[in-house]
């Protein structure tokens, strides 16, 4: 755990393995993690549509498991959008947010 799912635009100036390996890094420094249980991949969407001026997005979803404080799920949720606020420009719409998973109902193998 965590699972980051890096949904974005098509049409991003960076490429989407430095992107991902940002983000992962990223949420391994924030240390509320054990890095080796950090899983990320990404969601490239070819046809997307934007009610503002904004020519792409990078949405990032992590997936965590329940018992975090809030301050803790703002660090992390703080840390990623400013990793993306380095990536990318006020061109794209650019956003996170933190999903609860309930340990119970949560399975792998």
């Amino acid at each position: 755990m965590p699972h980051l799912i890096i949904e974005h635009s098509h049409n991003l100036p960076v490429s989407e393995i430095n992107l991902l390996n940002a983000l992962h890094d990223t949420a391994a420094s924030t240390q509320l993690f054990d890095p080796t249980t950090i899983k990320s991949r990404t969601i490239e969407f070819k046809h997307f549509k934007l009610g503002n001026n904004k020519c792409g997005f990078v949405h990032v979803q992590a997936h965590i498991i329940e018992g975090r404080t809030t301050e803790q799920k703002q660090l992390l949720s703080d840390a990623l959008l400013q990793q993306l606020q380095i990536q990318l420009t006020d061109e794209y719409q650019l956003s996170v947010h933190i999903y609860d998973l309930t340990p119970q109902i949560y399975r792998k193998n």
